[in-house]
């Protein structure tokens, strides 16, 4: 069964207003998975979020189930997104498969070339996150 996001009520506030401000985007695809995503989630609303759950800014190393191969990234507003930082649009297919979830959670991330599952590897998240 596929785990339930779980987000700050300040992270879900900015999420589904990103949401709401992007209908004339090009990633419209990644819009409606990520207001999906948003649909289903459970929204801690006391502030206090498990320290392994992944949220706006977060560092999280995750795995292909299959390969076995890494990666490492953060979780940004689009505006600050930089690849070669290994930091990822909140709107890209990956954080929009990620965000919410915690270490050892398995997700499926969907690609073009189909679906990939993904394991959830580590999770840093900074004070004011």
């Amino acid at each position: 069964m596929k785990p339930t996001p779980v987000l700050t009520i300040t992270d879900y506030h900015i999420l589904r207003e990103l949401v709401k401000n992007a209908k004339d985007s090009t990633n419209i695809r990644e819009i409606a998975l990520l207001t999906q995503e948003l649909d289903r989630t459970i929204v801690n609303k006391e502030g206090v979020l498990d320290e392994s759950i992944i949220r706006m800014n977060s560092h999280a190393t995750v795995e292909d189930t299959k390969t076995k191969q890494q990666m490492k990234i953060q979780i940004v507003m689009p505006s600050q997104s930089n690849i070669k930082e290994g930091k990822v649009s909140i709107l890209a297919p990956l954080s929009v498969a990620i965000i919410g979830f915690k270490e050892n959670d398995e997700v499926e991330w969907q690609l073009p070339a189909g679906i990939k599952n993904l394991k959830i590897i580590a999770v840093t998240n900074t004070p004011n996150n």
